[in-house]
């Protein structure tokens, strides 16, 4: 089995997420995300690891994306966290992986990008070593 590094991308769900008004039973919509997720990931290139909280509570469940950089270690990638998901977003979730994987550089592009992680987006976060000049 290829490690998470050998993939695209990696979708990271958290699986104690729930609505607020729902209740606090087993399992959690999290997981139920998650374990839907890694169906849709089967043969796409893209890994998904499950991950206790993503700190986005208010607006669960959620889930973070980001490419993996290949083989070159190079990883210009932005992470995108979004939320307010559900079953159906599990698709759209490796679909955007994948989007992200292919862009050169490193952003998620909107076109052609799955409706629920356009409404869903919560926050894009810089890579690491990311610099930009700003006039």
């Amino acid at each position: 089995m290829a490690s998470t590094v050998d993939k695209l991308a990696t979708v990271y769900v958290c699986i104690t997420c729930r609505r607020a008004d729902d209740p606090d039973a087993e399992p959690r919509p999290g997981a139920l995300l998650a374990d839907a997720t890694v169906r849709a990931a089967q043969d796409s290139g893209v890994a998904v690891r499950r991950v206790r909280c993503l700190a986005n509570c208010t607006r669960g469940p959620s889930a973070a994306v980001r490419a993996n950089g290949g083989n070159s270690g190079d990883n210009n990638s932005w992470t995108y966290i979004f939320g307010g998901l559900d079953l159906s977003a599990a698709p759209a979730l490796i679909d955007g992986a994948r989007l992200l994987a292919g862009a050169a550089d490193g952003i998620m592009p909107w076109r052609g990008r799955p409706e629920p992680l356009k409404r869903g987006l919560i926050a894009r976060v810089p890579p690491l070593d990311f610099q930009e000049e700003i006039p």
